[in-house]
């Protein structure tokens, strides 16, 4: 494994998974910038990979795991987040929008209240 390329195993860059049923699959260090995602992913985990630029549409990611991720251009469209949880990642510049947050926790606080607290400091 050299500096440059930390990902010595088989390179998915790229790939396509189109209907794929991947629930509970495990991706551990793989680099998979510019894949893209049209699959059931419920229950995975991505631990120490590479998501940059990365598309996710149409999928099932409810209950999976991302752990230690680069997802900067990263793209998730369409898609079942229940029950996700992301840890040790880079979410700078990350755009939300149009999307159910009910439930949804940054650093164990609910997004709803954050909202709600923001909202109310701009009156």
């Amino acid at each position: 494994m050299t500096p440059e390329n930390p990902f010595d195993g088989p390179q998915q860059r790229e790939a396509h998974y189109r209907r794929a049923d991947m629930a509970g699959s495990h991706f551990d260090g793989v680099n998979l910038s510019g894949a893209q995602f049209y699959a059931v992913l419920s229950g995975a985990a991505f631990r120490d990979c590479n998501l940059s630029g990365a598309l996710f549409d149409d999928v099932n990611l409810s209950g999976a795991t991302l752990s230690n991720i680069n997802m900067s251009g990263t793209s998730i469209t369409n898609a079942n987040l229940s029950a996700l949880r992301i840890a040790d990642a880079t979410l700078a510049g990350a755009e939300i929008a149009d999307c159910n947050l009910t439930g949804m926790r940054i650093n164990g606080i609910l997004v709803t209240d954050l909202l709600t607290a923001y909202a109310a400091s701009r009156d």
